[in-house]
């Protein structure tokens, strides 16, 4: 039987101690952990032990409080966001000024086949434009001009076509959702 060094329980001070080095208001602690901030006053004020998931996720947090920045998305600067999704899990956030051809990247994984661009982390707008394009069917299908009329597009558009289909492709697990 394996035996892990995490707590079992935490007390009201411990959890009050981590969110503070973590420089976080009690409902930015809940986002971070999932919870409501209604429970994490209850933990705080609480005479009683806390257990559960929270105890595991705050040994983490303590031992690695760079994790608050790692997860963090940044404010939106660039008309155009578009998370790069697993399931639920969102491994890059690409923000896209298409006037002015600018693209951000923010990779939440470090797993390299997961995020939208590789081992790239500055992409240039034609890297941009090939990405939208891998997640769309290709400009040379047999019989493009019945799949766009089923979508009800009126030209080949990379991103019109991932509005439409949420860039899901067959053989993945991968999808984009659209942030304007």
């Amino acid at each position: 039987m394996v035996t892990f060094a995490v707590p079992d329980k935490l007390t009201a001070e411990e959890i009050r101690t981590i969110r503070r080095k973590l420089g976080l208001t009690r409902a930015e602690f809940a986002r971070l952990v999932n919870v409501s901030k209604k429970t994490v006053e209850r933990w705080e004020t609480g005479e009683g032990e806390i257990g559960g998931p929270i105890a595991a996720l705050v040994k983490l947090l303590w031992e690695y409080p760079q994790m608050k920045e790692e997860l963090t998305v940044p404010d939106k600067k660039y008309p155009l966001r578009l998370w790069y999704m697993e399931g639920s899990r969102v491994c890059t956030i690409i923000d896209v000024d298409e006037r002015s051809r600018k693209v951000k990247v923010h990779n939440y994984t470090k797993d390299y086949i997961a995020r939208a661009f590789g081992k790239e982390e500055n992409p240039d707008f034609e890297a941009y434009e090939a990405f939208l394009e891998s997640r769309c069917f290709p400009r040379s299908r047999d019989k493009m001009k019945l799949t766009l009329r089923e979508l009800d597009l009126p030209f080949y558009e990379p991103l019109l076509i991932i509005e439409k289909t949420q860039g899901r492709m067959a053989e993945d697990d991968f999808w984009l959702r659209i942030e304007r």
